[in-house]
């Protein structure tokens, strides 16, 4: 199990992504765009860099749903490897279950 507060701040990180997507997705889309005039990115550069650190979600942490494991997670099922593994076996998981060849 996760220390707590490793997961209270990746929660937090969470909110503080969600709450800026809008706004950084629109600064995004000024610098990318080619009618936008030199000015215009360098000012949308700027405020872009003002935004929360936390605000970007490239600092998010993948975590196991029920243990908040940081390392091993399957993207599809949100559960670290052992734990999947654990609800394969038992049968908990629809779909899934071991190879065997």
């Amino acid at each position: 199990m996760a220390k707590k507060s490793m997961l209270a701040r990746n929660a937090k990180r969470l909110k503080t992504v969600q709450r800026f997507a809008a706004k950084r997705a629109a600064l995004k889309e000024t610098i990318a765009s080619s009618k936008s005039t030199d000015e215009e990115r360098q000012a949308a550069m700027a405020k872009l860099k003002k935004l929360p650190r936390d605000a970007s979600p490239v600092r998010m942490r993948n975590r196991c749903a029920i243990t908040g494991r940081p390392n091993g997670v399957y993207r599809k099922f949100g559960l670290a490897r052992n734990k999947l593994r654990e609800l394969t076996m038992d049968g908990n998981i629809p779909g899934v279950r071991k190879a065997s060849w």
